[in-house]
């Protein structure tokens, strides 16, 4: 089964975050709890975990681009 992963809420102060790098490419397996990607707040970097275990299919933002919370990041095929 297909899913398709959103950026949570990671900041109180702001919606904007920055893409620092991508922790999993894709053809890899991830974890529930398992970090996918290190984003820049405003105040803070912090490592955004999958909410779903599987292959990751796709990847939908670079490094260096801003993602918006609740933005589609990444798909993800489950077992």
């Amino acid at each position: 089964m297909k899913h398709m992963i959103k950026m949570p809420r990671v900041a109180e102060t702001t919606d904007e975050l920055y893409l620092v790098s991508w922790l999993k490419k894709v053809g890899d397996r991830v974890e529930v709890g398992e970090a996918l990607m290190e984003v820049e707040t405003d105040k803070a970097t912090v490592q955004i975990p999958s909410p779903v275990s599987g292959t990751l299919i796709e990847l939908f933002f670079s490094e260096g681009e801003e993602i918006n919370t609740g933005a589609h990041i990444a798909s993800c095929e489950s077992d």
